[in-house]
């Protein structure tokens, strides 16, 4: 399994690095983990092929987070018109957000039938849940209070991701890192303490408790890019391709 970091900035595009995006290759799938605005941008940039996506995991419904899935529904429309089925999984809530998005976006296209097959699908915590080959475990992280947001556990061929989104530190981490090969764990602060995200300090104290393979800091925002050379743990960049 490879995983491609599409985007490794926070919402605010802190050193000009492109919002969250996660491209997983894996035996009898290739999709997304979070779908940022620049998601088209990230993969032509890579020669990547948008139409090889079979799905797109979303971890909650922040723009930074989801607002690229209109663009890749104006790509396979338009650019590179798809006819094989594509499906968009989230929290509660999923279908009726992106459509609105598309509705503001592009209008009239978002109100004409679909030349493939979309499919949206909820999906709840604590509930794992079986896309072809890839086996998923959402569970709720401690982020903005007016949304449910997931963090996942991903499962295929025989590799295992775990996927924090947008969170607060949660001892939760510890235990689900447990026989993990990569644990890509937001972090985006380092002096700023707010109540919903994690700073660098807050994860270093406690990285030596994490049993996952490796761990991979993204979402990074403006104070962590100003001391990159200080870091221990390992950061994200735009581009960096990972083999589990």
């Amino acid at each position: 399994m490879r995983v491609t970091v599409l985007g490794s900035g926070d919402a605010f595009g802190s050193g000009g690095r492109l919002h969250s995006a996660y491209l997983v290759d894996a035996p009898g799938a290739t999709f997304l983990v979070d779908c940022g605005p620049s998601v088209l941008q990230a993969m032509k940039r890579l020669g990547r092929d948008p139409e090889e996506l079979d799905f797109v995991l979303l971890s909650h419904l922040h723009g930074d987070h989801f607002a690229g899935v209109p663009f890749l529904f104006m790509q396979y429309r338009y650019d590179a018109p798809r006819s094989r089925p594509f499906a968009v999984y989230g929290p509660p809530g999923i279908e009726r957000r992106v459509r609105m998005l598309f509705s503001a976006l592009y209008d009239k296209p978002s109100h004409d039938p679909m030349p493939f097959p979309l499919r949206f699908e909820e999906l709840h915590a604590e509930r794992e849940h079986t896309i072809g080959p890839v086996h998923v475990l959402p569970f709720r992280v401690p982020h903005a209070p007016e949304l449910t947001a997931f963090g996942y556990r991903i499962t295929v061929a025989g590799r295992t991701i775990l996927y924090s989104g947008d969170s607060s530190w949660t001892d939760d981490f510890v235990s689900r890192s447990r026989g993990v090969d990569l644990f890509i764990c937001e972090c985006s602060t380092y002096e700023t303490r707010v109540a919903i995200h994690i700073s660098y300090p807050e994860i270093a104290a406690r990285a030596a408790e994490l049993s996952c393979r490796r761990l991979l800091l993204s979402h990074l925002g403006r104070e962590l890019l100003d001391r990159l050379g200080e870091l221990k743990l390992e950061c994200a960049q735009d581009g960096m391709t990972l083999d589990l």
